[in-house]
């Protein structure tokens, strides 16, 4: 075994910032109050806790600890603020002067241009990354040292914000797996257990989620508790601590291409400079190291692109180490350890603070310049933007949340006729308010994350990218919106004043035949979920129908004294407390004869049945897929699920259930005939299989009945074949190889699906439906004993990246469908319509294949 060698860094590295350091702290440092040297073992995260608390108790003048909230664990999630005395005495009026350089606080106290650069350094979002967590101890500590002087110096125009574990759930997940592998002494064989996690894994938080592409959209309770810290604060600089595969060296700033272009100069001048610093001390050490490549700037989500969008120098700086444990052998030879990888962090950390130190009053006026260019010069193709109100529905509701969360200014409008380009169409419509409609301004401080989230169409700098291209929020709403040239003045909006139905939670027992509840959004299916969890019997129509003077849509939910006879005087209140909980407004109908369509006895108007649901899970099964599906469940829905290990479906019973979700991923039991066969049997027998993403793909090698759509090859164009007929068009570049991948890439694009809104897998929407493409697989139209719910035609294309290869491919084919297969049915989803939880308008789809198909 090749000779490990742990580094004692806390004194060495500082040597590079202070040669003269002398070691006499009054905090105590990592090592004096864990037991052991940094780098010798993963410290779990409730020690990180307890030495942040240790170090806040030992310098309280300089350091303020900060509980923010807790992960779905319960695992405290923190904030440590270090700052001069001085500074720390003052932290929330630097905090509220802050917010006023940025215009969203608005008070009568002019903002003071004179104040400390804010530095927000995160720590261990992903939880398998955990040199980070490590190395935000030893910064916490060096930062408070008293004979650290360049620290005293920074912090007088400085405030240092950490977040030291921004994944406690996902981390001590891997420390807890990985201290329980290990032996007596690291191995550094890249093939040792203690370098192969199992399923699923530490990276993710404990939904399965991945919270580095969730600062946006704030699905998660940790995101949601840390980004109102963020936004309560809005730092100058913020940087994202990672691990990437181990065998590379460390990345930092400045980024790749593609940067989204409401980046300003200022910002990529400033990521250059932190470069340069982080370069200038990488290369004291002899340390390897690159700029420029793979991380770019464009997907609104990450944790350097949402803060440079609400108008900070936001940077990822990436050290190699996922899956090291340790130890681990390189592919050089050399063995990369946790001490150094731990000690590059470190490094990053200082020189951040240095760098933001030394130009603090330019960050400061850059940022102050930033915000009032926002409000007074705001970019884009829109000055303003246009919301129609789902009338019955709560798109639009969550919608607002959105917003809200993320501090970007909205109003409500009740008539007025305006002109714009309609997002569906691109063409410039005349058009009439109506209550409830929803406009949006661009000229307010978030005018530039306004901008990224609604571009109607990505503007893509370099097709080379590292996430999704795509994510226009009218799109991921499912709402009608309008793009306007004009400002709306504050006096041509008003509040919302309802419609004129009557809405009612109190049904009176002598006038109340059936409450009806139109099947429009994610409230009418927790409130579904709430009815069929305490046994009361609920009933949808297949067909539109009128009644009482109002007109309901197909799926309308019917909850009649019929069917629920047992549970007598505890119908209503049931009924109507779960109206509460869920937000949705009954309308009373005092008939089961309807004015037009088919009355309520008739077999157009089906009983939903409570649905038994498993999901499967681990194996190659992908985490982020089943997750998602989880945590729609529970915190979506509220909705019970039973988790499967895919690998034991042989020997499951499949009886207990009558809906199994298959996430993306590969199933090994298709592979057998056996395996195969008893899925096929247990839905011949009635069973309701859900097949989401790539699991498609698998499904269309069986003979189940669906096929994947291919492209015949194109025959050779005159100039790509010589005199001899010889084939030039395979003659390739080397150079060229990343651009010809991305020919017959998706990476995340928006098309429009043309719904057949008569099946019940679409009812609640309209004809049409944005899906979000992650590849190009399409198939072909389902011919005999199925429907062909989803189709993807011609011109199908609306937004972000897709690869000319693939885009001829994707048109004419089939996305959503369902099969019939005996007495059961397959729904197959081959886009995911829960994708990393944001795609809104995509979970009353996924709903529909809970509780409406098959009835």
């Amino acid at each position: 075994m090749q000779k490990i060698i742990v580094l004692f860094f806390g004194i060495s590295l500082l040597a590079v910032f202070h040669p003269d350091v002398a070691h006499s702290q009054t905090p105590p440092s990592p090592r004096e109050f864990l037991g052991y040297e940094l780098g010798t073992h993963f410290t779990p995260h409730n020690k990180i806790v307890e030495y942040c608390k240790a170090v806040a108790a030992a310098v309280p003048g300089k350091v303020k600890l900060q509980q923010y909230g807790l992960t779905y664990e319960g695992r405290p999630l923190l904030l440590v603020f270090i700052a001069s005395p001085e500074n720390l005495s003052r932290l929330e009026s630097i905090r509220r002067n802050n917010l006023r350089l940025a215009g969203v606080l608005q008070d009568k106290t002019a903002p003071d241009e004179h104040a400390p650069a804010i530095v927000w350094l995160s720590y261990n979002v992903h939880g398998n990354e955990p040199s980070s967590s490590e190395a935000a101890m030893e910064t916490i500590y060096q930062l408070v040292s008293s004979d650290f002087e360049k620290a005293k110096e920074w912090l007088k125009n400085t405030v240092v914000i950490i977040d030291p574990c921004m994944n406690p759930d996902g981390r001590d997940r891997y420390v807890n797996w990985f201290n329980d592998v290990v032996g007596t002494r690291p191995n550094p064989d890249p093939q040792s257990r203690e370098h192969r996690e199992p399923w699923p894994a530490g990276r993710t938080n404990h939904y399965n989620f991945d919270l580095n592409r969730d600062w946006a959209w704030q699905t998660q309770t940790e995101t949601r508790q840390r980004l109102k810290e963020y936004n309560d604060w809005l730092p100058q600089v913020h940087v994202d601590y990672h691990e990437q595969e181990y065998n590379n060296p460390y990345y930092f700033a400045p980024a790749a291409e593609p940067y989204h272009d409401v980046i300003t100069p200022w910002q990529r001048e400033f990521q250059v400079l932190i470069g340069k610093n982080n370069a200038h001390y990488f290369d004291r050490k002899g340390w390897l190291y690159f700029t420029k490549e793979e991380f770019d700037l464009f997907y609104p989500s990450y944790g350097d692109t949402y803060p440079l969008y609400n108008g900070a120098i936001g940077m990822t700086f990436e050290q190699g180490g996922i899956g090291a444990g340790l130890a681990i052998q390189t592919s050089d030879g050399d063995t990369l350890t946790l001490a150094q990888r731990i000690e590059h962090h470190f490094t990053t950390g200082l020189s951040t603070v240095e760098v933001a130190s030394t130009n603090a009053d330019r960050l400061i006026k850059e940022f102050h310049t930033y915000f009032k260019e926002a409000v007074e010069h705001p970019g884009g193709a829109f000055k303003a933007y246009f919301l129609r109100n789902d009338s019955f529905g709560d798109r639009l509701e969550r919608l607002r949340g959105f917003l809200s969360r993320n501090g970007i200014r909205w109003m409500t409008v009740d008539n007025g006729t305006f002109t714009g380009v309609d997002y569906e169409t691109g063409r410039q419509m005349t058009f009439h308010a109506s209550p409830g409609d929803m406009v949006i301004n661009a000229n307010q401080p978030k005018s530039d994350l306004l901008r990224v989230m609604f571009e109607r169409q990505s503007h893509i700098s370099d097709s080379v990218t590292y996430d999704i291209t795509a994510w226009s929020i009218p799109y991921v709403y499912g709402i009608q919106a309008y793009g306007l040239n004009e400002y709306i003045p504050l006096n041509a909006a008003s509040l919302n004043t309802g419609s004129d139905e009557m809405f009612v939670h109190y049904p009176h027992p002598d006038t109340t035949y059936a409450l009806a509840l139109r099947w429009t959004g994610m409230g009418s299916a927790r409130f579904l979920s709430q009815l069929l969890q305490k046994g009361v019997k609920v009933r949808f129509a297949e067909q539109p129908f009128q009644s009482g003077g109002s007109s309901f849509d197909r799926g309308t939910l019917l909850i009649t004294t019929t069917g629920n006879a047992a549970l007598g005087d505890n119908l209503w209140p049931l009924v109507r407390s779960a109206a509460t909980v869920s937000d949705v407004h009954l309308i009373r109908l005092s008939s089961g004869f309807v004015d037009k369509g088919a009355d309520f006895g008739s077999a157009l108007v089906h009983l939903i049945h409570k649905p038994r649901v498993a999901l499967l899970t681990g194996g190659t099964v992908s985490p982020l897929d089943a997750g998602e599906v989880w945590h729609f469940f529970e915190q979506d829905l509220n909705y019970p699920i039973t988790q499967l290990d895919a690998d034991d479906l042989g020997r499951i019973d499949l009886r207990k259930y009558d809906i199994l979700v298959l996430p993306n991923g590969y199933y090994h039991v298709l592979d057998d005939k056996a395996g195969s066969e008893i899925l096929h049997s247990w839905v011949s027998e009635g069973g309701r299989l859900i097949v989401m993403g790539n699991t498609v793909a698998q499904f269309s090698k069986l003979e189940w009945g669906i096929h994947q759509k291919t492209t015949a090859k194109p025959d050779k164009k005159d100039d790509e074949k010589d005199t001899d007929g010889e084939d030039y068009s395979r003659l390739r570049h080397y150079g060229d190889r990343q651009r010809e991948e991305v020919m017959n890439s998706v990476p995340g694009s928006i098309y429009k699906v043309e719904m057949d809104y008569t099946h019940p897998l679409a009812f609640g929407y309209p004809d049409h439906y944005y899906t979000l493409k992650q590849d190009d697989n399409v198939y072909e139209f389902i011919k005999d004993g199925g429907w062909n719910v989803g189709v993807i035609k011609k011109d199908a294309y609306v937004s972000g990246f897709t690869g000319n290869k693939a885009r001829e491919k994707l048109k004419d084919g089939l996305l959503f469908g369902v099969q019939d297969l005996g007495r059961g049915e397959v729904v197959y989803m081959a886009d995911d319509p829960l994708f990393r939880g944001f795609w809104e308008n995509g979970k009353l789809l996924f709903c529909n294949s809970i509780f409406l198909v098959g009835q």
